[in-house]
């Protein structure tokens, strides 16, 4: 087969450093489109996007990329971005790791893109520690949690 094709649905989780609670409603919309640009220029497409204050859950199709050099990207371009943003971001980073968890294309349009739609509300009564424990479990990825939370 000469061509090569890869479709691959990852949902991505990350927050900000010591999970500052920093990025504020109205600048959401326009960090999001950001990132969907980035994504694109790797060949992907953003599905959906959201988060809180002090996080942020990509869903995104993408192809022949390695996920590291993706995520580091985005994240990267992203932070320089939101510093430019305004005096109250100056001190903006996000955190130096990530999660990244395959999604099947059957759950994309429900319940994933409902789960991070929905983000603000869920964080009403639950920390971001707790809800990456809980992703880490349903896909069944270890984490240490000595390097988890830097």
């Amino acid at each position: 087969m000469p061509q090569s094709l890869v479709k691959i649905i990852v949902h991505f989780v990350w927050s900000t450093k010591d999970r500052q609670r920093i990025i504020e409603p109205d600048i959401d919309p326009r960090l999001w489109g950001y990132i969907s640009g980035i994504i694109e220029n790797y060949g992907g497409r953003m599905i959906e996007a959201g988060g809180d204050a002090y996080h942020s859950h990509i869903l995104a199709s993408i192809g022949r990329i390695e996920l590291s050099q993706l995520v580091g990207d985005v994240k990267r371009e992203s932070s320089g971005w939101i510093k430019k943003q305004g005096p109250q971001y100056r001190n903006f980073y996000w955190q130096r790791g990530y999660g990244a968890f395959s999604v099947g294309q059957s759950q994309v349009v429900a319940a994933v893109r409902h789960y991070i739609r929905n983000q603000k509300q869920h964080h009403q009564g639950s920390t971001f520690q707790d809800e990456f424990r809980s992703l880490c479990a349903k896909y069944d990825v270890y984490i240490d949690e000595r390097y988890c939370w830097d």
